[in-house]
């Protein structure tokens, strides 16, 4: 491997280190402040990032997008390889002491999320996949494949704590639900992927940071996230410049991938 590139294996030891870097200060979750979109940051959302970024940038120069050093207003060129870091997602779940956030970090390719490493401090559970990479969780010293599930006429949900939209309510009173869960962090894709769930909708705002590892172990996984225009979600300069410059459009993210061909699963227009 040259610093061009990386190996996922450093993805998956800087994930490690970034969980590390977490469960060493959540017994105190102290010293909140809040940045300019309002969103909750903690001395170890920052700590994460710091032990994440020593780990990747030892050993290689592929551009990193992450979320603190982006709010500091450091914002990377990137170009056809990148990574994207979100240190610590489900920042409000964190403070609240609900075990589901998570440390997330993807390697980019062409737009597309070819890799992603996704951990849960709180356990210590570690999902992981690509191309190439076959998808897998390391739990309590066991390493499991992943593979999403056909969906059935009613479909499991899962969505968003914090983050419960009325355009999410109405969407998923459209179709036929089962079982619906509401959980914070990317810890919602890793469900599908582990076919615990089919559906996960959002409509509202998140970032490409959020979304990116989850998206990729989905799609290892045979799962999809794709727009409300049923393309698959892209990742690079699609935003407006500033705080929108890697912002995601409102997305659906299906575990069987012919979903996306079932009445109602994509709204009539694009939103």
């Amino acid at each position: 491997m040259t610093r061009s590139s990386i190996d996922p294996a450093v993805i998956v030891e800087a994930v490690r280190a970034g969980m590390q870097a977490i469960v060493a200060r959540a017994a105190a979750a102290g010293g909140v402040t809040y940045k300019s979109d309002r969103s909750p940051v903690t001395e170890a959302d920052e700590a994460a990032e710091r032990a994440i970024l020593a780990v990747i940038e030892a050993v290689s120069d592929v551009p990193i997008v992450a979320e603190e050093r982006f709010a500091a207003g450091l914002v990377p060129e990137v170009g056809r390889r990148f990574l994207l870091i979100d240190p610590l997602d489900g920042t409000k779940s964190f403070i609240a002491g609900t075990p589901d956030y998570t440390v997330n970090v993807a390697l980019i390719e062409a737009g597309v999320p070819v890799f992603g490493c996704v951990g849960i401090p709180a356990t210590g559970v570690v999902y992981h996949g690509g191309v190439g990479c076959a998808p897998v969780v390391e739990r309590e010293n066991e390493v499991h494949a992943l593979a999403n599930r056909p969906a059935l006429s009613a479909l499991d949900v899962v969505a968003s704590r914090s983050h419960l939209t009325p355009q999410t309510e109405d969407y998923l009173a459209r179709i036929t639900v089962g079982d619906r869960v509401s959980i914070g962090s990317s810890l919602k894709f890793c469900l599908l992927a582990e076919a615990k769930a089919d559906l996960y909708p959002r409509f509202g705002r998140t970032m490409q940071w959020d979304t990116a590892a989850g998206d990729a172990i989905l799609r290892a996984a045979g799962g999809l996230t794709v727009r409300t225009d049923g393309m698959p979600l892209p990742y690079g300069l699609t935003g407006a410049p500033g705080e929108d410059l890697f912002a995601n459009p409102d997305f659906i993210a299906v575990g069987d991938r012919s979903l996306l061909r079932r009445a109602a699963i994509l709204p009539a227009t694009d939103q």
